[in-house]
């Protein structure tokens, strides 16, 4: 059981590793996205209000 567990924990793991990296760039560019996408008409609002005035 003991030779078992230590293979398991010395596995390589740089595929694993590449693939977690992947799917957090993935989820920071789809937070990214919305996030611009949710303020962008505001901010595209405030800056056209900006112009208006100057």
């Amino acid at each position: 059981m003991l030779h078992m567990w230590t293979a398991l924990m010395n596995r390589d793991e740089e595929g694993a590793s590449l693939v977690e990296y992947a799917l957090l760039v993935a989820l920071i560019a789809i937070v990214a996205l919305i996030a611009i996408t949710a303020v962008g008409d505001s901010v595209s609002t405030n800056f056209s209000e900006i112009a208006a005035t100057l």
